[in-house]
């Protein structure tokens, strides 16, 4: 199993951005996708998830109202679209897949993880 996040790069504060998750060798069971970030220094901290089906999805306080998870199952891709960035949105942001559908807020609850993508957000 695979993940690969992409999208990541250099904006501006106000800034939108949108990360993708490529989730490949998973065929088994439906699975949720949760995102988490990790700041230099900083524990990594869950930014938000989707499950399977696609209507149902979850936010952190942080986030909510700033980003919009989908996903196109028929292209094993997860989306993370992120508008008015802020500074203290920089942070390496990782893909995690969870079979057990849980779609919890903790690293432990995910079985697979990508090799996360850098986002840096300048003021």
């Amino acid at each position: 199993v695979q993940l690969q996040a992409s999208g990541g790069g250099l904006v501006q504060a106000g800034d939108s951005l949108r990360l993708s998750c490529v989730v490949s060798g998973y065929t088994a069971s439906p699975y949720a996708l949760g995102w988490f970030r990790q700041a230099t220094g900083q524990e990594r901290e869950f930014v938000g998830g989707i499950a399977w089906t696609g209507g149902f999805t979850k936010y952190a306080d942080s986030v909510k109202g700033r980003i919009t998870i989908s996903r196109d199952n028929a292209k094993n891709t997860v989306y993370l679209q992120m508008n008015s960035l802020k500074p203290e949105d920089t942070a390496v942001y990782y893909c995690a897949a969870d079979s057990g559908q849980r779609l919890g807020a903790q690293t432990w609850e995910y079985d697979y993880w990508g090799q996360g993508t850098l986002v840096t957000v300048s003021s």
